[in-house]
């Protein structure tokens, strides 16, 4: 089953539960405009170029569509899709006035030089200019790009339009960026634990946690656990990783990784592959990466007893329905990962207004959005008596449902 697939499937069992007819569900999944473009550019050493772009808008019933821009060599129409769709249910479970985008680039970021960089992301922008903007459509960063891309995509995009900041999120501050937003998806993940385990009467101090990632979410994930007084164990990233049953030395970890660029040769702990992280005995395990790692055959021999799902669509459906039957708690990547979109609302909210707030702000507001989510998709988990996934699905089509009916078809 492919990225699209499962989502669907975990849309359809939502539905099922909620009676939704044929017709609804198919004007719920099919997304408003997809888009192909190529960009075609000099190299470097003088080569053409020629690379594929994607942006999806997938629903507007609640407001201007949202989403980010990935760079990776795997990006496809579908996978642009599914993310898009993602988007569209978790806007709707935070209850932030938005729908569902997704744009990407098919390139390794790696391989490109600054110069290289910046040329792709112009060209993109020249070629969707006219159908993002901050009542249409909202882009930020994401896998493969970062608030340095997000300048240049913002000035292309004011070289048709003029000033207009709220057009791109994810920005640096200099250029009317937010305070926080950095490390808003990895701060929302801890949050969402810390409300799972008040649910359960245990305090996160103590906890013992394995991070399957170590980019902009599980950096700032284990900075903020290890604060907390949880015991971060072990950590991977592409290359491998590192393990530590006694706790890793998260501060000493960071400086290793901005030196050498990755977790190998880390002294503070032993060599550990990603595999052998999804595996390990561990009390929270937060896959914060690719999707699809929590495959049928893995999810036979997850020992941890929370899953908090920092990645997008990490966990294929025949490995939530088992780890559902063994009584995994999981955290679904609509809710566990909206960290990020929130603060990027709040950095619209402050461009539109023209008055930033100061990061004990940022902080408080996000804390209160994702605890009031969270506790709305486990509320509904109690009364239907079905899993924190399909709970929040249900949470998230309902609002998009009321909205599109009530707007009228």
């Amino acid at each position: 089953m492919n990225a699209i697939e499962a989502a669907r499937w975990y849309f359809n069992q939502a539905a099922d539960l909620m009676g939704l007819s044929a017709n609804m569900r198919k004007l719920l999944l099919t997304p408003e405009r997809e888009v192909k473009v190529q960009i075609g550019m000099e190299m470097d050493n003088g080569d053409i170029g020629t690379f594929i772009g994607y942006r999806v808008q997938h629903d507007s019933a609640r407001g201007p569509m949202k989403g980010g821009l990935r760079y990776h060599p795997e990006v496809d129409a579908d996978e642009v899709v599914t993310l898009a769709q993602l988007m569209t249910w978790k806007t709707a479970v935070v209850n932030i006035p938005y729908g569902g985008a997704k744009g990407g680039i098919a390139v390794d970021p790696k391989s490109l030089s600054r110069g290289e960089l910046e040329k792709i992301t112009r060209g993109f922008i020249d070629a969707i200019h006219d159908m993002i903007g901050p009542d249409k459509d909202i882009p930020a960063p994401d896998m493969g790009t970062n608030a340095q891309v997000m300048a240049w995509a913002l000035n292309q995009y004011e070289k048709f339009h003029g000033f207009s900041p709220a057009c791109i999120t994810g920005k640096p501050l200099e250029l009317h960026g937010s305070e926080g937003r950095e490390e808003a998806t990895g701060r929302g993940v801890v949050i969402v634990t810390e409300a799972v385990l008040k649910k359960l009467n245990r305090p996160l101090a103590g906890c013992s946690v394995a991070l399957q990632g170590y980019g902009n979410v599980g950096s700032f994930a284990a900075k903020f656990l290890d604060e907390a007084g949880a015991k971060v164990v072990g950590i991977t990233d592409v290359a491998g990783g590192v393990w530590n049953p006694a706790g890793i030395d998260v501060e000493a970890l960071s400086r290793w990784t901005e030196k050498h660029k990755g977790l190998a040769g880390f002294a503070g702990a032993d060599p550990l592959t990603n595999d052998q992280l999804l595996r390990s005995d561990v009390d929270i395990l937060i896959p914060a990466a690719l999707g699809g790692v929590l495959t049928e055959e893995v999810a036979k021999e997850v020992k941890a007893r929370i899953i908090i799902e920092a990645a997008n669509n990490p966990t294929k459906p025949a490995a939530d329905e088992l780890l559902h039957r063994r009584e995994v708690v999981i955290v679904p990547d609509i809710l566990a990962n909206a960290g990020g979109v929130t603060v990027s609302y709040f950095e619209w909210v402050q461009n539109r207004q023209h008055f930033r707030w100061d990061l004990a702000r940022v902080r408080k507001e996000l804390d209160r959005v994702m605890v009031d989510s969270f506790d709305r998709v486990w509320q509904i988990a109690q009364e239907k008596h079905v899993s924190l996934r399909t709970a929040a699905y249900i949470l998230g089509i309902g609002r998009v449902g009321r909205a599109t009916v009530l707007g009228g078809i």
